[in-house]
């Protein structure tokens, strides 16, 4: 049953394609010649929304040179066309997008360290100082009035616009794809967080990157596009000015959602032919988006995730929390084996602070091991120091007995796996799809669903952004189990649980290392939760280890119950 409705729901995309595809032949034959030349302009508008939507609202950057990338496919288009290379116009434009593919690499190294205004400033540096140099160099062709051929079997508009929507489509299917793969997801996980990503084992500098390819490869084929339809391209269809506007547009509609993106193109092409009907100068249109821009950035949202938001209110579903009163069945626990991860003489400092001196921890195998301590103790940059986003710490961290350096991502890719105390979870997500991100392999979906009932959380179709903080937390815990690492640092996994969901959540988490195989470093400050998980505790204060061993002794001893609860009398 789960085949086959995996089976239809693979299959509707490319049904709601074929249905585009023959709404456009529709309006191909019904529409006049102006209306299918404003279509046009829409079908290539829609197309570079596509790819500011990737770049923008799935991975969460700012690019103010979309157009720029459209210069680069309409410039590739025109040299081909008057160098009469081999191919025809079809293979002009796909290298034509490849092209802008690679420029639009270059133009993302920048984001690696950038963000923000400064990001903005950069591309909209970049599309000004391509406006200046395009009005002095002009596009091949044009000087001798060699206009582009179109192929002979879309010759004429009719056709040629027939073409365009099946490329459109294309671009659609595409992007779709794409953002349910794991591109996709790590374009969302960096956009929300990039050390939440890089401890799922993403290069966050690849993200950027790739996002940036595929909104440059499509802003480069709306580019050919668009010269294929005038004839020759010219400086003045791929203006700053244009870009800019073209930003708004896509963060107003909401162009990450491929629906709301060939709505933005309507937008864009049907504003200024109202201006016009209306005897407005059509640059009015772009103070029309400006203010919707500003709205938009003002509110945080978007037209399209506000449509989905009240549509999903009208259809009176709660937000999905966790279910951990039903029982689980027990496993036979391991005993627990040698020391798969060892820290040894661990130190960081902040400038004249010692956050952590010297810090001695093993987490046997099989086994669980709890490192409490009080507020400002070290724990969560012990957790940081391991996982390697502190790359200043000293001393040395092995994992089953190989040294473990480099960056998160690498140690997180080696079999070590990290929570945080924050939420980290990107809600553009499915929960199905965020822990197939996180794992990092193949999922079945028995497996998946296994995993989720057994730790009471939603089912793999609920979207993230419906469910409670509580459940999110669990949700990671979750996926980074599915991954299989060595080890799993939880840092207060539990926070926000009410204290009966605590108890319910230890159960599960004892059961962890012979279930799922994997040794478990736990931060806590429930004492009660550590009671129930932890085989050994580490004890840390003012950043140094005051007690470690079995859990009986740590809990009994006087210093540590100074340390940890104030007064020895309120154990």
């Amino acid at each position: 049953m789960r085949l086959a409705e995996r089976g239809i729901r693979t299959g509707i995309p490319f049904v709601v394609a074929i249905a585009a595809i023959a709404v456009g032949y529709g309006l191909s034959v019904g529409l006049d010649g102006y209306f299918v030349y404003l279509g046009m302009s829409a079908v290539v508008a829609g197309i570079s929304l596509l790819g500011l939507g990737v770049v923008t609202g799935s991975a969460g950057m700012i690019s103010l040179c979309q157009l720029t990338f459209g210069a680069v496919g309409a410039w590739v288009v025109s040299a081909l066309n008057e160098a009469q290379a081999p191919g025809g116009f079809l293979t002009w434009l796909v290298l034509g997008g490849l092209a802008a593919g690679v420029v639009g690499v270059l133009v993302g190294l920048p984001a690696l360290r950038l963000r923000g205004i400064n990001l903005a400033v950069v591309t909209l540096g970049l599309a000004a100082a391509a406006d200046l140099a395009l009005v002095q160099l002009q596009f091949p062709g044009v000087s001798g009035g060699i206009s582009v051929e179109r192929p002979d079997a879309f010759s004429d508009d009719r056709s040629y616009f027939q073409l365009a929507i099946v490329v459109l489509v294309l671009c659609c299917l595409a992007v779709y794809f794409l953002r349910r793969g794991r591109w996709g997801s790590a374009w969302q996980a960096v956009a929300f967080s990039e050390r939440g990503a890089a401890a799922a084992g993403t290069s966050v500098r690849t993200s950027k990157l790739t996002a940036f390819a595929v909104s440059a490869t499509l802003g480069g084929i709306s580019g050919g596009l668009l010269t294929g339809q005038v004839g020759l391209a010219f400086p003045a269809s791929f203006t700053a000015i244009q870009s800019l506007a073209l930003y708004v547009l896509a963060i107003m509609s909401g162009a990450h959602l491929i629906d709301m993106a060939v709505f933005g193109a309507v937008l864009w092409v049907g504003v200024p032919e109202l201006l016009k009907r209306w005897g407005i100068p059509q640059d009015w249109g772009f103070v029309v988006f400006g203010v919707l821009g500003v709205q938009a950035l003002a509110s945080g949202g978007n037209l399209g995730t506000t449509v989905r938001q009240v549509w999903y209110r009208r259809s009176k579903k709660e937000p999905a929390k966790l279910d951990l009163a039903a029982g689980t069945t027990e496993i036979e626990p391991k005993a627990p084996g040698p020391p798969v991860l060892t820290v040894r003489g661990l130190s960081v400092n902040f400038g004249h602070v010692a956050a952590l001196s010297s810090v001695d921890i093993a987490v046997p195998e099989h086994g669980v091991l709890g490192v409490i301590g009080p507020n400002g103790a070290g724990k969560s940059t012990l957790v940081d120091a391991i996982s390697g986003f502190l790359p200043n710490a000293e001393g040395s961290v092995e994992l089953g007995g190989k040294p473990l350096t480099g960056s998160p991502s690498n140690r997180a890719r080696a079999g070590l796996r990290r929570t945080f105390q924050q939420d980290r979870v990107p809600p553009g997500l499915t929960v199905g799809a965020y822990l197939k991100f996180l794992a990092r392999r193949r999922l079945t979906a028995d497996e998946i669903g296994e995993a989720l009932d057994f730790f009471g959380c939603p089912a793999a179709r609920t979207p993230l952004s419906q469910v409670d903080v509580g459940a999110r937390r669990l949700v990671e815990v979750v996926g980074h189990l599915l991954a299989r690492p060595r080890v799993l640092l939880l840092d207060e996994p539990a926070a926000g649980l009410p204290h009966e969901e605590h108890v319910a959540f230890g159960e599960r988490l004892r059961q962890v290392p012979a279930r799922f195989g994997v040794s478990v470093l736990l931060i806590e400050h429930d004492l009660d939760l550590v009671r129930s998980v932890c085989d050994t505790i580490t004890v840390l204060d003012f950043g140094s280890v005051l007690a470690s061993g079995p859990q009986a002794e740590v809990l009994a001893d006087p210093a540590v119950l100074k340390a940890y609860m104030g007064e020895t009398e309120m154990l």
